[in-house]
Formats: structure tokens, sequence, C-alpha cells
């Protein structure tokens, strides 16, 4: 065992580039192929060392630290110094799959770990358990043992290594780096609306400020579009804009609104002719682009240069976490939120504060007591039963501003879903493209919000949030599912939530109800018909 780990390991400085060089070779040099017993030892040591700068990687990881059980067992691997504990497997190993242990009892690797952790004193407890199969990581938090973990693709490393920076790093590297990206998207937001707005000839009046605010929830849903392949490649909203004159790029845009909101069958025949790279564009849907009476303002070389080169060229919108952007964006476009210069919006750890003893620590529980059925078939019923009641759940929150707390319980349960069709997909085809595996839907989240602007946004970021688990679920069940067009989605609807019917919500509601409070005396603040019998409350102070 090397002496004092961590004490004295330095760390070199590597700039991003090289990160994501050392990243790439290393998932080259490693794909394919992972002896358990032979060469994790290596795979981690070169994993420190080569992506992440560890300079002395042996002096910084304890391989095979004796854990006395009913009988000695050894863990595969821990960092002391960032409290990571490694459970090891081979490579094609299921990760969340039991494996019968030598007293006869079936653990998975993450359980495995756990057990472990228990004969451990307190201090040395981790925060992190990684079980690895040199194809995939994932990543549990202990702070919610209970909790889906992140799953980390190998040969995703290149441009995904920033989430295991916590191997190295005392703070959690992805959560930061979500709010990072999603903060500087909203900067650029801004800098667009700030362009845009000067170009109207009255930009304070109440028609220039509800269209440039429409205007920027379209730009962004184009630009996120083009990088996450929801268009027919990468840059494709950027290739056909920069093919315009600035003087003309305000006609472009306007015919490109258009062509998105009108269905193939209905578009003029001679476009693909005329006009090949908007004939390309698909039909969105969803009534994103349906309002075509807004006003959209001629264009400068200045917005050019912000459309084109930092917004579309410079920048990934496909990072940003929908959960963290909707709130930043919708502050970034407020107008009483840009004059006080102010910015609210709740983090995803306060977020989960709420939702986890709302519902999700029951439901993981719940799942987890399944997982560990010995029986395979009547585990594989149960999973395929508890998937249907995730998808028949409801969610309201009557005052949702921009979404969040419904984006995250979106993402929540839609992870878990993956989970299960995960375990499921060793033994069951998903069958055609015109059927979906998923059970999980938008239209099981319903929102009251008093401010127009905000129920646009809240809806753009659950679209972002369905298409980023939407390709989570296709890498799970192997084949492609379709993500346009968008449905029409009513659930979440202006009004003041405290003098409006929600009788309204209620007639599409059959299940049990989980409704998101905002006062500290929410009995008194809102209507009764939402805490009857069944129906629980979450209060947001």
């Amino acid at each position: 065992m090397p002496d004092s780990p961590s004490a004295t390991t330095t760390k070199r400085t590597m700039t991003d580039a090289e990160q994501k060089h050392a990243a790439k070779n290393f998932a080259e040099r490693w794909a394919g192929h992972g002896y358990e017993k032979g060469e994790s030892q290596a795979f981690w040591l070169e994993l420190l060392q080569s992506v992440y700068g560890v300079e002395n990687p042996a002096h910084y990881i304890i391989f095979e630290e004796q854990v006395h059980l009913d009988h000695t067992s050894f863990i595969d691997g821990r960092i002391p110094a960032t409290r990571v504990m490694i459970e090891q497997k081979g490579i094609g190993k299921d990760l969340r799959r039991a494996i019968r242990q030598s007293d006869g009892s079936l653990l998975t690797p993450f359980q495995q770990a756990k057990r472990y952790i228990t004969e451990l004193p307190l201090s040395q407890h981790p925060r992190w358990v990684i079980t690895c199969n040199f194809e995939e990581f994932l990543v549990y938090d202990m702070e919610r043992p209970s909790g889906e973990p992140e799953k980390i693709l190998l040969k995703d490393l290149p441009k995904e290594y920033y989430r295991l920076q916590f191997l190295v790093d005392t703070g959690n590297e992805h959560l930061r780096r979500e709010m990072e990206v999603s903060i500087a998207a909203g900067e650029i937001v801004g800098l667009l609306y700030d362009a845009f707005a000067k170009q109207y000839a009255d930009p304070n009046s109440a028609q220039a400020l509800h269209s440039l605010n429409v205007l920027c929830v379209r730009l962004v849903f184009c630009l996120y579009a083009e990088n996450a392949g929801i268009f027919g490649h990468y840059g494709m909203f950027r290739d056909y804009m920069a093919a315009t004159e600035t003087r003309h790029m305000r006609k472009a845009l306007i015919e490109l609104f258009k062509i998105l909101d009108t269905k193939p069958e209905e578009r003029d025949p001679y476009l693909a002719q005329d006009d090949p790279q908007l004939a390309a564009f698909p039909y969105v849907n969803g009534g994103l682009f349906s309002q075509e009476n807004i006003e959209i303002p001629p264009f400068t070389d200045e917005i050019r240069d912000l459309l084109l080169e930092k917004a579309s060229s410079g920048f990934n919108w496909s990072e940003i976490s929908p959960t963290i952007f909707g709130a930043v964006f919708e502050s970034t476009l407020n107008p009483e939120t840009r004059r006080s210069g102010g910015m609210h919006y709740t983090g995803i750890e306060n977020i989960h504060k709420v939702i986890d003893p709302l519902f999700l620590n029951d439901l993981k529980k719940e799942l987890e007591e399944i997982r560990a059925i010995a029986v395979e078939k009547t585990r594989r019923k149960r999973l395929i039963e508890f998937q249907q009641k995730i998808g028949s759940l409801t969610f309201l929150d009557p005052a949702c501003g921009s979404g969040n707390f419904l984006t995250e319980s979106y993402l929540s349960l839609r992870r878990m879903e993956n989970s299960i069709l995960r375990e499921l997909s060793r033994e069951m085809q998903f069958g055609t493209a015109d059927f979906s595996p998923i059970k999980v839907t938008l239209d099981q989240f319903y929102g009251i919000e008093i401010n127009d602007f905000a129920v646009t946004v809240a809806k753009t970021a659950l679209w972002i949030a369905e298409s980023q688990m939407l390709a989570e679920t296709e890498d799970v069940v192997g084949r492609t599912i379709s993500f346009l067009p968008l449905k029409s989605y009513a659930n979440i609807v202006e009004g003041n939530a405290l003098r409006m019917d929600w009788s309204r919500l209620e007639e599409n509601v059959e299940h049990d109800l989980f409704h998101f409070a905002r006062s500290s005396n929410a009995e008194s603040d809102y209507p009764p018909l939402y805490l009857r019998e069944n129906r629980r409350v979450a209060t947001i102070i």
C-alpha cells in the first residue's frame, strides 16, 4: 500500500484542450478491452495521470484494500483525498445486474461497495461510489444513496471528461459545470436581447417586449436543436443563416420560422428546388413557432456576429441543464429582473431537498427492493409494473415560473425509467420505430404561471429535457426514437393560481397528484381541492 495516499500528491494544471485531447487518446487506447483482475489498476492509474494530471497516481489511489466481512474482501480502489470508492468489473459486465457472492447473496456492484462502506471508519466513508466495466462509469452520490447514478460512457469521455473531475476536486464539478454552462448561455441570450432591442422602433412597447422574448426563445431552441442533432446535421441553423447577407437575415429568419411550423405535406412542393437548405429543416410543431405576428426587427452586423459566431460556432447548447437554464433564461429576459440587476433561480441540490422526500426517495427505495428480487421472471414483471407506475404519476406546481421544479422532477423520473429499460433490454425487444418504450411523458407535469413569457420558457425547458433524456433512451434500447414533431403541450397554463379554477387542470388528472406549494401555509393559501386524501404536498418556503 502506498505511504500516506494523497498527502504529497501534486496535480499539474491542464487546459480544457489538453484534457480533451488526453481523454480522446485514453478512450481510444482502452476501447474494446479490459480485464478485471489484470488491467484494472493500469486503467485507473492511466486515467488519473494522463487525463486528470495526477503526477504520482500510485500515491493517490489505494488498490485492493482489505475489509473484513464474514470473510476477507478487497476494495478495488479508493481515493481518500476526494472520498471516492471504486468497484471495478470486467468489460461487458452489466453494472446493474446482481452477482452471486461467496455467502450466496445477490448483490449489484453498487451494493457490494455499500457493504464495504459499513466496515470502514466513518471518517473514511466515500462521498462518491463509482462502478465501472471499462466501457461505462456509473457514479453514485452518497448524499443520495438511493438515487439514480450518473452514467458516463468511455467513448464520450473526450467531450464529458469534466464529469469525472470530482476524482481530483473536492467539489461537485459536474453540477458546477452545468451551472457555468447554463449561466454562460444566459449571458449570450442577454447580449442578443440587448442587440435586438436597439433595433425596435419602440423597444419599450408591450408588443416589442413580447415579440423580443418570443424571438429569443425561438433562437435558443434553434441553437440547441442544431447542437443536439434535432435538426438534420450539426451547425444546420448556422449554415442556413450564414448563407444570407445581413440585410436579408430578417427575411430568412421569418421564412425559417414559418417552415418549422409547416407540415411537410403542406409545404411548397417546389421548395426543395428553390431553397434546398430551407426545405431540409424538419417540422417542429408544439406551438413554439405558430405565432406568426411577432415583430422581428432588422439585423445588424453586430447581431449577425453575435448569432453566428458567439451563439452558434462558439458555444455548445447541448451541454446546458434545462433545470438551471430555464430559470436563468427567464431572469435574463424578464424586464423587471433586468432593471433591478438581480437573478434568482433554485439550484438543483435545493430542488432535490423538496422532491426527494416528496416522492423520489420512496420510489428509489421501491425500485431497489424490486432489483433485489432473486427470481428473474418475477423481478422483470415487477420492473415492468413499476415503470407503468412512474408513468402514471402526476405533478403540479401552481407557481411554476420557468418550470425548474417540474423539469428536474421529469429528468429524475426519466433517468429512473432509463435504468429500468437498461435492465429489461437484456430480455426484451423494444419493437419498431412506431413503438415507444417510454412511459414517463411530459403530459404528467402540470403548471400554473401568471407570466406568459415564463410559461413559454417552462415549456421549452421541458422540451429540451425531453430531448436529452430521449438521447439516453436511444442508447439503452439501441434504436432511434422520433423526437419531432413536438407534441402540443398545454399542461402549463397562464393564470393566477390564487384566483383561477384549478378544476380545469383536474379534469385530466386520474392518479395521485404530487403538488409543489409555494407558501409556508399551503392549506390557507391554496384551494382545498388539492389537499384532499392521496394528494401529497411539498411546501416551498
